[in-house]
């Protein structure tokens, strides 16, 4: 079962988006580096597909008319933006983070 995710941005009301960690900027940085493992996750299985159609010798006829070429891009661009995945994932509690812990430097 496939969980509904928004295709568009939506308004969010940042006291829910700091709750978790107590603080804004905490969660931003929690979602930062959610989307951006989502989005390495999805161009590394992306190029992994497209190279499957990597030809030394394709002539543009070949190129433009890869009807499976095509409909692979096509469902990656259509998929939910990383971003809108990982704050729904950090809402839904399904995101498992912790916070390092800070040594006191001392004071010279």
């Amino acid at each position: 079962m496939e969980k509904k995710i928004p295709d568009n941005t939506i308004t969010r009301d940042i006291k829910n988006i700091a709750e978790p960690t107590g603080n804004i900027y905490e969660s931003v940085v929690i979602l930062y580096k959610r989307a951006n493992q989502i989005a390495a996750a999805d161009k590394k299985e992306l190029a992994k597909k497209l190279e499957e159609f990597k030809s030394e010798r394709d002539t543009m006829d070949e190129i433009f008319e890869n009807n499976e070429q095509i409909s692979i891009s096509r469902y990656y661009e259509q998929k939910p933006k990383p971003d809108l995945v990982a704050i729904s994932e950090f809402e839904e509690g399904e995101l498992f983070y912790r916070v390092a812990e800070h040594e006191d430097i001392p004071q010279k």
